[in-house]
């Protein structure tokens, strides 16, 4: 099983993710997603299904028309972890 990452490298593994905050209540990563409309914000989460698929590590998300709003924690591990932060690099890659 993974280990949550300790404070000094999540701080560090944030500092390389643009638009990502830690939730400490949660004890998860999350960022927001705005795209032109419904259709471009579903095709996003499709893609981001697909590689979270594959990596077999699923966010939890929500969408509401436009925005797509998106929170990583490895629900096993009582925190963030590697897993974690590799999926959040996934998901920017996607968003372009």
């Amino acid at each position: 099983m993974a280990s949550p990452l300790d404070a000094a490298a999540l701080e560090a593994a944030l500092s390389d993710l643009s638009g990502w905050s830690y939730d400490g209540d949660a004890r998860a990563i999350g960022r927001q997603f705005r795209f032109r409309d419904f259709s471009e914000a579903f095709a996003f989460m499709t893609r981001v299904a697909l590689a979270a698929e594959k990596a077999g590590h699923h966010p939890d998300w929500s969408n509401g028309y436009n925005r797509v709003d998106i929170s990583l924690s490895t629900h096993d591990a009582g925190g963030v972890t590697d897993r974690d932060i590799a999926l959040a690099r996934a998901i920017d890659a996607l968003a372009g």
